[in-house]
């Protein structure tokens, strides 16, 4: 007796491979557009991580140069505090000052000034916008009066200093305005 289940027919080993060339053609098609796929996906993929990279490096930048703007906008205050104890001793008294006052007037003037120099060292930098175009991004108009030597728009008086750290406004400067030359009222004809 024979065993006919292990012979293979002729019609169940074309079963296995394909039959015709269509059918084959039709496979390699098909894993040609997975490989396209695939290559697209990939593509993508290093695009995608190629931004995340430069992303990231940029945000690490930016906390690198504006890390400290918080702790800057807190000293701030102590900055014009010094200026303002400096501005409040007449000049007069100021040159004739000896002793102790003597003392005390440098001590802040050297105080505030490695204050500013600290601040310097980590990119914060005080505007001086007297006599410049008034710029919205750097100062804050807190009034408009006539000014004999400035023209119109100059800033013409600093009510308080600005900041800023690296390119950004960490605070606007208190500003007035010019409004030019005062007008005076043209005599009237006879």
């Amino acid at each position: 007796m024979t065993d006919t289940t292990n012979a293979s027919s002729p019609e169940t080993a074309g079963d296995a491979t394909p039959s015709t060339e269509a059918d084959s053609f039709a496979v390699i098609e098909k894993l040609n557009a997975e490989n396209a796929d695939l290559k697209d996906r990939l593509l993508r993929a290093l695009a995608e991580m190629e931004n995340l990279r430069r992303r990231t490096e940029r945000e690490v930048a930016d906390a690198r140069a504006y890390g400290v703007s918080a702790f800057a906008r807190d000293m701030l205050p102590v900055a014009d505090n010094l200026a303002r104890a400096l501005e409040s001793v007449p000049a007069e008294a100021r040159a004739s000052a000896e002793g102790p006052l003597k003392s005390l007037i440098d001590g802040v003037e050297l105080t505030l000034r490695d204050l500013q120099s600290a601040l310097a060292r980590h990119g914060v930098n005080k505007l001086e916008p007297l006599g410049e175009k008034f710029d919205p991004n750097f100062h804050q108009a807190m009034y408009e009066a006539p000014h004999a030597a400035l023209p119109a728009g100059a800033v013409a008086e600093v009510v308080q200093s600005g900041w800023k750290i690296g390119e950004r406004v960490l605070r606007p400067a208190l500003v007035g305005v010019s409004k030019g030359a005062a007008k005076t009222a043209a005599p009237k004809g006879e």
